[in-house]
């Protein structure tokens, strides 16, 4: 049965490579887009509303949030007042965002990642294994790479994967600036480094430094439209999911789970 996803954001980098993807498809179709340029998108083969509030009467299985992270707070209120799941494909929430994503995927199935690419979310869980088995004597620094126009830093998916080396190491401190303090490097730092400029799609990379020998692993985006493909999976996943607040492992442990059936 094909599903009717809403894309929130679709005028967006990300949300026009989701809705490009999507009409490649045969299993969703775009339903409705939320954009605050809704005037400019006019023209589209789908209706665009510049609020959630105004697609209150669009029928649709999902919503794809790649907007804003100040959107979020609207958007999930939307999603709870329909009982339509959601995906939140944007990063930089605030604490508080964060708190009202949580609460939200205990009405409703809600999906969120920091990074909707599959081969991100492979490296986490390599970067994890990594640090576990090599341990603190080890260092660890990760470098990311973004375009000119990202407004975050450090991008979320490099604090994932920091998060991930965290969980095998709790003692773990974040370091983002090492200028204006002298010292030796300390043991317990994870050090997370920005870089900004040009049309850089995302490139992350985690260094584990040890004596006499470094391991590099590393993901390269070529195109947006890997994210828009891991939304479009994210989306067909919570379309049929129970109320909870999911990841994009939970994605890959079903579609393993198909393949074995």
């Amino acid at each position: 049965m094909m599903k009717q996803l809403i894309v929130s954001g679709c005028g967006g980098r990300l949300g026009t490579a989701i809705v490009r993807r999507i009409a490649e498809r045969e299993d969703c179709a775009v339903a409705a887009g939320v954009d605050v340029r809704a005037s400019d998108l006019a023209g589209e083969k789908y209706p665009v509303f510049a609020a959630p509030a105004d697609a209150a009467g669009v029928e649709a299985d999902a919503v794809i949030d790649c907007s804003h992270h100040t959107a979020v707070v609207p958007l999930l209120d939307f999603c709870i007042a329909r009982r339509l799941p959601a995906v939140i494909a944007t990063t930089g929430h605030t604490e508080a965002e964060i708190e009202a994503i949580r609460a939200a995927g205990r009405v409703i199935p809600v999906l969120y990642s920091r990074n909707m690419s599959l081969g991100v979310n492979l490296l986490v869980e390599l970067v994890r294994r990594a640090a576990a088995a090599l341990g603190e004597d080890f260092d660890c620094e990760i470098i990311e790479q973004h375009h000119r126009h990202k407004l975050d830093a450090p991008s979320g998916t490099a604090l994932m994967l920091a998060d991930a080396v965290k969980s095998v190491r709790e003692e773990s401190e974040y370091v983002y600036d090492r200028h204006s303090v002298r010292r030796e490097r300390g043991r317990e730092e994870i050090g997370i480094h920005s870089v900004r400029g040009g049309t850089i799609v995302g490139e992350h990379e985690v260094i584990f430094a040890g004596t006499d020998e470094v391991i590099r692993l590393s993901h390269s985006a070529a195109s947006r439209d890997v994210f828009a493909a891991g939304a479009i999976r994210a989306a067909l996943f919570v379309a049929d999911a129970q109320p909870g607040l999911y990841a994009m492992s939970d994605v890959v442990a079903a579609a393993n789970r198909k393949k074995d059936e």
